[in-house]
């Protein structure tokens, strides 16, 4: 077990108190770390955290960082005795999921370049090469960009439903991926399930990985680069970020869909990139409005959660204040946080997949131990 946060003091020199704030993270990608009460937070404000941390209740997290205004105020590792001798804060974390946020991002970077027309353009037409799919309609064709990006297209992709035609696991034991996608056929509804016409924000949302490699394929198609290529030059080389694992598929495709590797102080800059609007320094990265349009609700994924482009709105209570916090979220109970209004992100790293106790666990050290250090540290610039 490690950790490398700085060692904290109720009693901290006055020098230490009264000094400027140290500036946020570098042009270079390099955080900034600072004392808890130099954020504005109490001296002891991660002890609660420590000693969840160090019992057995949250087995599988393998790492928590905390960054309030671009500072890093908190980084502790918990991997498992193993022959790896990479430093825990340098090894890449499979956070599942959490990364198909990365995939929205990209289509936005896309259509800033022009390479897609918008989030309304239909989606299909870049495939035409591949020839006409099987259970062809119109209402297939129209498909946009902005359906997939909600999770709420009408193709039968249903990831919760393990019968569902279009569930990942299906997906994965064929060789032709993108041809998989297009084949689905368009869902119905059962008499006891929400219509589109029916739903909040007029759309059903159905969690659906295969949708989401969709999107990662397009984008190589409209950008004429492989996915990781594009993803160096438009996301992670201005972010600093120098070491990740992108996966292909079978038909040499990259995974858009989840899987791709980052460490987590690198996570925590794709977290701070959207907190700050896109803008990283003196450079805007991505753009504001596709930002705001990401961080905006879309869908009602859950009665307890919301979603954006590819990103989840969570709901939490903390005292009196009902709460909400975006984040990208992955098996295994991998979270990575964009706290706007406490000016703050976090990441929670865990390796618990397909357990149960996976996400409840990280939702909850998120919580009780996160949360509350944040909001009792205000919101005043």
């Amino acid at each position: 077990m490690m950790r490398l946060y700085p060692l904290l003091s109720v009693f901290l020199p006055l020098a230490v108190q009264a000094a400027e704030l140290p500036p946020p993270v570098d042009q270079a990608g390099h955080w900034t770390r600072v004392e808890a009460i130099q954020a504005g937070l109490p001296a002891q404000a991660w002890q609660g955290l420590d000693q969840a941390l160090d019992g057995e209740d949250f087995p599988g997290i393998t790492s928590v960082l905390v960054a309030r205004d671009g500072r890093l105020l908190y980084e502790r590792y918990r991997d498992p005795d193993s022959d790896d001798e990479t430093p825990p804060e340098q090894r890449l974390r499979d956070t599942r999921s959490a990364t198909k946020t990365i995939t929205g991002l990209l289509v936005g970077s896309a259509i800033a370049q022009g390479h897609i027309q918008g989030a309304a353009e239909p989606i299909m037409p870049w495939f035409k090469s591949l020839g006409s799919p099987a259970n062809p309609d119109p209402r297939k064709a129209a498909i946009r960009f902005e359906d997939l990006l909600t999770m709420s297209s009408l193709l039968e992709c249903n990831d919760d439903n393990p019968y569902s035609s279009g569930n990942e696991e299906w997906m994965y034991v064929t060789e032709h991926w993108t041809r998989f996608v297009l084949d689905l056929p368009i869902k119905g509804f059962a008499p006891w399930m929400r219509k589109p016409q029916d739903s909040p924000y007029g759309r059903s949302f159905s969690y659906c990985t295969a949708g989401v490699y969709l999107l990662g394929a397009a984008v190589e198609r409209a950008t004429g680069q492989p996915l990781a290529d594009f993803a160096a030059e438009q996301l992670e080389r201005p972010l600093g970020i120098e070491s990740v694992q992108w996966n292909l598929s079978p038909e040499g495709v990259g995974i858009g869909g989840g899987g791709t590797r980052y460490r987590s102080r690198d996570l925590l800059k794709l977290a701070e990139l959207l907190r700050l609007g896109g803008r990283w320094g003196d450079r805007q990265i991505l753009p504001q409005a596709w930002v705001e349009q990401t961080l905006s609700v879309h869908a009602q994924a859950r009665d307890d959660a919301d979603y954006g482009y590819l990103l989840w709105r969570f709901h939490y209570t903390v005292g009196e204040q009902r709460l909400s916090v975006w984040a990208m979220s992955g098996n295994g109970g991998n979270y990575v946080y964009i706290d706007q209004q406490h000016r703050s992100v976090a990441v929670i790293t865990s390796t618990a997949y397909n357990q149960r106790y996976a996400h409840p666990n990280s939702q909850r050290l998120f919580a009780e131990q996160i949360l509350p250090q944040l909001v009792a540290a205000g919101v005043k610039d």
